[in-house]
């Protein structure tokens, strides 16, 4: 498996595919990093050469692209940011609430969590 910007891509896929699976590196940057380091988008990524390893390498860093642990490092410290400043949308992260002004009364299962029941109890009446 040939090693990009210390992630291993799979080998069976096209060059331009096997590029994504690089976090921080979608469709649209794989075609313009292709471009950049003149590699055939046709050409399967086991059918790389040293070369063409290094042309991509070299290319991502040429073109300032954030990617993996840079990238997923500058996510978190926007959200601390955030957070510190006690922004709305940093208060909804902390509290593992939707951020971008999605409904919460029936729907957002996915960041609250397991439904928890409150209240419903009956009280006992003394006689």
């Amino acid at each position: 498996m040939p090693r990009i910007s210390g992630v291993d891509i799979p080998n069976e896929k096209r060059i331009e595919i096997a590029l994504t699976y690089i976090y921080g590196i979608g469709p649209s940057k794989a075609k313009l990093l292709l471009e950049k380091s003149k590699v055939s988008a046709d050409i399967r990524a086991k059918a790389l050469t040293e070369e063409h390893i290094s042309a991509l390498n070299q290319a991502i860093r040429e073109l300032n692209i954030p990617v993996e642990g840079e990238l997923k490092r500058m996510v978190a410290q926007n959200i601390r940011r955030l957070g510190e400043i006690k922004s709305y949308r940093g208060l909804r992260h902390r509290d593992g609430l939707p951020v971008r002004g999605q409904r919460t009364r029936s729907n957002a299962r996915t960041r609250k969590g397991k439904r928890k029941t409150v209240g419903g109890a009956k009280k006992k009446v003394a006689k």
